[in-house]
């Protein structure tokens, strides 16, 4: 590591620490105690809000789209990331306001008064405060755990603590408590997130090992902020280690995986296909139509895997640390083809009447 990407960290324990769960689930309310107990303890801590750090259009951008479709980078996606680069700028230049990139895609103000609890006293203090543990509490779903391994990541670039606390709600309880703020959300978004949610695994997920998981259906006990504090304790005494260039090893591990998503994809593509065959036999389409049927079912899924391919390639990050979870992969690929399949057959069935 560079020594001008250190010079802020040099003295100075930190950790990010990520609360994931459910929109209403308390994440917001969880941050709020473990502020005011990381205060009495002595620390520097912020909260880092994701739903005011991003625009609002942002969100309403993803909303528009099929989240299981791999697509391009969305302006969320990129959003989300700029978080993390100002998270990272501040751990450069720890201490210091500095100002911003312009193509940083962020509320500036409400980054502002995010890190200024974070912010070096005067110099006659300064010396203890360098010595105080920095504490950032990353408020989001992070319902994907892609989404939580690039905070990961970036502690582990650093040298910095990890932890993750999951807040486990019942979905009555979170729609029901997001009816009551003064700007919910849509149902339909919960009831979607839902469906996607992967809460964290460390069975699966070697990085995931430092996590816990909190039941806030009910209000938090004296017991479960314990907890909560024994975990980010823990994770500021034992910081991660940096990576490893391990660059040719994670392209060799990327070209493996992205060679399985298509094969598989491509085996699952081809039954599809057997499927749309077979109901337009039994729709009696003429034998014109049943070859232009397969032609263009096979272009299809041609262009398809040619594109999943690509896409998986320059947008999949991970290393041999993560696991990759083709199986889900796979069926969301699968998904969108057979979305296109039915289109085309329908077309078909129609064109033979």
């Amino acid at each position: 590591m560079a020594a001008e990407e250190t010079r802020g960290l040099s003295r100075t324990p930190a950790c990010l620490c990520v609360l994931c769960g459910l929109p209403a689930a308390g994440k917001s309310s969880l941050a709020g105690r473990v502020l005011r107990s990381a205060a009495q303890r002595g620390w520097r801590a912020s909260v880092v809000p994701y739903d005011d750090l991003i625009p609002e259009q942002a969100f309403q951008t993803r909303g528009e789209e099929d989240g299981v479709k791999l697509q391009e980078h969305t302006q969320w996606k990129l959003h989300r990331q700029a978080v993390l680069q100002c998270i990272e700028q501040f751990l450069e230049k720890l201490g210091v306001l500095a100002e911003l990139p312009s193509s940083c895609q962020i509320n500036r103000a409400a980054w502002d008064q995010c890190i200024l609890p974070l912010l070096q006293p005067g110099a006659e203090d300064r010396s203890q405060a360098e010595r105080a543990p920095l504490l950032f509490l990353l408020d989001d779903n992070f319902y994907y755990p892609s989404m939580r391994y690039e905070v990961y990541q970036l502690a582990r670039k650093y040298s910095l603590g990890f932890c993750q606390v999951y807040l486990q709600c019942d979905l009555e309880s979170c729609i029901s408590r997001n009816q009551s703020r003064s700007k919910p959300i849509p149902t339909e978004v919960i009831l979607d997130m839902v469906k996607r949610l992967e809460s964290p695994n460390p069975q699966k997920n070697s990085w995931e090992t430092n996590s816990i998981s909190l039941n806030t259906t009910d209000d938090l006990s004296e017991c479960d902020m314990q907890r909560v504090m024994e975990l980010i304790s823990s994770a500021l005494s034992n910081p991660l280690s940096p990576a490893e260039d391990n660059t040719e090893q994670k392209e060799a591990d990327r070209l493996k995986c992205a060679s399985s998503v298509v094969h598989q994809t491509d085996q699952a593509c081809r039954r599809r296909i057997s499927e749309a065959m077979r109901t337009a036999r039994e729709n009696q389409v003429a034998p014109e139509h049943m070859r232009s049927l397969a032609a263009q079912l096979n272009e299809s899924k041609a262009t398809f895997l040619h594109n999943l391919r690509r896409q998986f390639l320059e947008e999949a990050s991970f290393t041999q640390e993560e696991d990759i979870d083709v199986e889900r992969v796979v069926e969301r690929a699968v998904d969108v083809f057979d979305h296109e399949k039915k289109e085309i057959l329908l077309r078909i069935i129609n064109e033979n009447k």
